[in-house]
């Protein structure tokens, strides 16, 4: 509630805010402020609310998708990364040198290239001259470098809520930035959302006469043991069993509504996005832990959190628990991921035929 309050009182600088957004914007749409073009196609994921909305699982669906037949590479920010400046992500790198979603992206895709630099024009110079295509996280709203396909993610259950500009609210930009956008991505909606809510939704959106709107949702897999790479399925959670649960994202209410589809006992140390765990913060669960006299219990948390505990300080804390991940995907309806797969191979191709 002070949280609120205190939000709410700095609604003077959300309107500073807004304005010197729609000035920014302003620049670049009348070409006072340059965008650069590269001959190659690049593909930006991004969203208009401060995170969460699944830009990381959505990166990864692109790279699957394109990875067979063209040299991919990923270029991001690197968010809390303690290095400036570009840097390639190797397999042995840290979440401190590069940040911990492309430490994840290298994690999964160890052959592909995964990059980071702060300046995104910077680091597509760098990229440009061998590769096929660059795939961009998070970069919607970095216009100095101009996209040839560019894929706005709008999260399920804030689409029909009111929102403000940050301070004061969650939006980077007013929700009218959306009509930038080529590709309008749903994320986080029900597996089975129904043809009805699906229309009502888009009459919410309102988008352009040539932006197509797709719907996906979460797909989660099984449980990894961080110790020795086994796995359990989630249907073999009970009742009973009690889940510690680590986040350190933006928005963790869909993964805690899967689990609680299998336990109430769920106990939750919940921080920050990007949040550099301390020492005290891992002994404080896994005294937690040790101390529940629960029969199955385990500490769960994700794959981007995961990065940043593969850290030698934290190592005799977690070895006394049992230490599972929780991977998480991108998945579309049948219909749509034909839809949505087909313009992606087809705008990869045309763009490099014609270039």
């Amino acid at each position: 509630m002070l949280l609120k309050l205190i939000r709410l009182l700095l609604f003077p600088i959300s309107i500073l805010y807004g304005l010197g957004v729609a000035l920014r914007n302003l620049f670049f749409d009348l070409g006072l402020f340059k965008s650069t073009k590269f001959n190659i196609p690049v593909l930006i994921i991004g969203n208009i609310t401060l995170g969460g909305s699944g830009k990381s699982p959505m990166t990864e669906y692109l790279l699957k998708l394109l990875k067979n037949e063209l040299r991919v590479a990923v270029l991001s920010r690197g968010y809390g990364r303690k290095t400036t400046g570009f840097k390639l992500v190797e397999t042995d790198s840290t979440a401190a040198e590069v940040g911990d979603e492309p430490m994840q992206f290298k994690q999964h895709f160890p052959a592909l290239t995964v990059a980071v630099c702060e300046n995104r024009v910077a680091g597509m110079h760098q990229l440009v001259s061998n590769h096929d295509v660059v795939i961009l996280d998070d970069a919607y709203q970095h216009r100095w470098l101009q996209p040839s396909l560019s894929i706005l993610l709008l999260e399920y259950s804030s689409l029909q809520k009111v929102d403000f500009l940050v301070p004061t609210g969650n939006l980077r930009e007013p929700r009218s930035a959306t009509k930038r956008a080529d590709l309008l991505v749903v994320t986080k909606a029900p597996q089975n959302i129904s043809v009805l809510e699906k229309t009502k939704l888009i009459k919410c959106i309102q988008p352009q006469p040539n932006q197509k709107v797709f719907f996906s949702y979460l797909q989660y897999a099984s449980l990894l043991n961080v110790a020795d790479g086994s796995s359990r399925q989630l249907n073999t959670l009970r009742t009973d069993t009690h889940v510690f649960l680590l986040t350190g994202i933006a928005n963790a209410r869909p993964l805690v509504a899967e689990l609680e589809r299998y336990t109430s006992h769920i106990t939750h140390h919940q921080y920050p996005d990007h949040y550099n765990f301390s020492t005290a913060d891992i002994e404080k669960i896994s005294q937690e832990y040790l101390d529940c006299e629960a029969a199955d219990k385990l500490i769960i948390t994700t794959e981007k959190d995961a990065q940043r505990l593969k850290n030698s300080t934290f190592a005799a804390s977690l070895a006394r628990t049992l230490l599972y991940v929780l991977p998480v995907e991108t998945a579309f309806a049948e219909d749509d991921k034909i839809k949505f797969d087909q313009l992606i191979v087809n705008h990869v191709r045309e763009y490099s035929k014609h270039s």
